[in-house]
């Protein structure tokens, strides 16, 4: 901590006072927002009027509404009063002051650092809050010294230290009543899910999985229980979960949230939900499905700002990359991305269009459903309860004269011929198949009655990719592989001398599993004249395949070896992903 930072302290024997000069503070603290360029002018002033209505501080508001990132405003907020700013690494292991009862500690978002030196250092996430200041002083009997820190930090260290696994959960339905059991009175439902404590129940659930950094929500009500899990990673962790009385008033707010008919149980429904989180804003994709106890949810996290451009970020490697950019560079012909459901087929098509995205291309997608908002592109949602077919859509498309044009999923022959005929007409379309490598996808647009002529005239390429978990950079641990297993397992090809992998290992950062994000293995199939004779002769898969290889395509599994010896991920990963590849 600098030395020449003041630090602010209390005297637990001081008289109670109101908080000193809050109104001029969070003045001073939007300004400085707005130099720094993280607010704009109109914002701050939206935030201010917001703030003298008594909508809460003016830190509250910001995240509350989207407007800035809270660990931006929480810097501004130490820059404005002098005082230092507390990140994780700053957190105890063990929680410091017994005496303050967690569900204290929560409601006022306070973290004791240390004790020592004759006083208590705390974190607070509103730093002029003088009554939490001088309650910690009493209860410790030592001088407070303050410390700003981002409340989402502050939620992730309590519940570590204090959580339980409840993560507070528990203490929202506290505030809902036993005798609030739901029955099958909509007008009830509605009340019930509409007041403030199923809002924040419901509101916490889905702030709990963006601090996990999760991908999905699955909510899913059985006979004595109501479960909850987030994906992390690719892998569902479950998480602390409501009573199973509550499972009809979390679904109703759910479907509340998302313009769903709270009063259609028996049917599937599909919807979106934008909300702002820690500052951020994210789209929610909600899926129900009525089910034996009740309706199963899945909430599927879109952070819009997640996008990247940078290949790279994604999991290629500067040869694989080279030969998929030469495929997006050619003014026509098909280019299909596939692999399994989850694979990350959707965010590969995507960063393929924001390169792709300039002022004098036109481009067209069609999508079911549309996942993230892209400037500039031409977007279209495919309904076919009115007829607003894959197919259909394209067809239009092809008079509005696009240069580009993505198809969410090749699902049908009728969808496959449309999509041929606009690559025919000089058009590049960027398309998914569900398929086990880019091999079989020329197969499987064969078995989808496709002529096999107009499959080597038009697709002039496939990359097929799986997903494995990173391996957390804060505690992998090298180990070697045995000569023995290396020549087996096809490193001796690879490397020189003793390969070197990691293993998982687990800590804080990484919340004990050893693995932190995502990254793809990836092959790419360019479809060459070779190819295409064998296509047209029916050849087999394999064949295919180890044409492809010869020609320089690196296979899934080859390229994740590569990553386990830059220690990107774990044999054990690659393994369990390319094991059917």
């Amino acid at each position: 901590m600098p030395a020449d930072l003041p630090l602010p302290t209390l005297d637990p024997s001081a008289t109670p006072a109101s908080p000193p000069g809050r109104d001029a503070f969070e003045r001073d603290l939007a300004a400085r927002l707005v130099a720094r360029g993280t607010l704009d002018p109109a914002s701050a002033e939206r935030a201010l009027r917001l703030r003298a209505g008594g909508d809460g501080t003016l830190a509250e508001i910001l995240s509350r509404l989207g407007l800035a990132p809270e660990r931006d405003v929480a810097q501004a907020m130490a820059e404005v009063l002098g005082l230092p700013l507390a990140g994780p690494e700053d957190f105890p292991d063990t929680p410091v002051l017994e005496a303050a009862a967690p569900k204290f500690l929560r409601k006022a978002r306070a973290l004791p650092l240390a004790e020592g030196d004759g006083r208590l250092d705390v974190a607070l996430a509103d730093p002029l809050d003088h009554a939490t200041i001088r309650a910690l002083g009493f209860l410790s009997g030592k001088p407070v010294s303050v410390h700003v820190a981002a409340p989402s930090d502050l939620e992730a260290a309590l519940e570590r230290l204090h959580g339980g696994g409840r993560d507070g959960i528990g203490e929202i339905v506290d505030d809902i009543a036993d005798g609030d059991e739901l029955d099958e009175d909509v007008g009830r439902l509605r009340d019930l899910a509409s007041e403030a404590p199923v809002i924040r129940l419901v509101n916490a659930l889905i702030a709990r999985a963006v601090e996990a950094r999760a991908s999905d929500i699955h909510i899913e009500p059985f006979h004595d229980r109501l479960r909850v899990r987030y994906r992390v990673d690719g892998a569902l962790r479950e998480a602390s979960s409501p009573p199973s009385r509550l499972r009809a008033a979390v679904a109703s707010r759910i479907k509340i949230m998302a313009k769903l008919n709270i009063a259609e149980r028996r049917l599937p429904q599909d919807g979106r939900i934008r909300i702002a989180i820690r500052g951020k804003d994210y789209d929610l994709r909600v899926a129900t499905v009525p089910q034996l106890h009740g309706e199963a949810i899945t909430m599927r996290i879109l952070d819009r700002g997640s996008l990247v451009e940078d290949f790279a970020t994604l999991g290629f490697r500067d040869d694989t990359l080279a030969r998929y950019l030469a495929l997006l560079d050619r003014p026509e012909g098909i280019v299909l991305v596939t692999g399994p459901t989850g694979s990350g087929k959707t965010t590969t098509l995507y960063t393929s269009l924001m390169r792709l995205n300039l002022p004098e291309r036109k481009i067209f997608t069609v999508e079911d459903p549309i996942e993230y908002q892209l400037d500039g592109v031409n977007q279209i949602q495919v309904r076919p309860q009115v007829g607003l077919t894959f197919a259909e859509i394209l067809r239009t498309l092809l008079r509005h004269n696009p240069n580009i044009i993505m198809v969410g999923e090749m699902r049908d022959l009728e969808t496959a011929q449309v999509a041929i005929q606009a690559s025919l007409t000089g058009h590049l379309v960027l398309s998914t198949l569900h398929t086990n490598g880019a091999a079989a996808s020329v197969t499987r647009l064969l078995d989808m009655k496709v002529e096999d002529y107009l499959v080597t005239s038009t697709v002039t390429g496939v990359l097929a990719q799986r997903l494995v978990r990173r391996l957390c950079p804060a505690c992998r641990r090298p180990k070697e592989i045995l000569p023995e297993a290396a020549e087996r397992l096809g490193f001796a090809a690879l490397c020189a001398g003793v390969p070197v992998a990691h293993e998982a290992v687990g800590c804080p950062a990484c919340h004990g599993s050893g693995y932190r994000g995502q990254t793809a293995l990836i092959e790419v199939l360019v479809m060459t004249d070779a190819l295409r004779r064998m296509v047209l002769n029916r050849a087999e898969v394999l064949e295919v395949h180890r044409a492809a290889v010869a020609e320089g395509m690196r296979p899934l599994y080859q390229d994740g070896l590569l990553k386990v010896l830059d220690g990107t991920t774990t044999l054990e990963e690659v393994l369990r992903v390319t094991r059917d590849a």
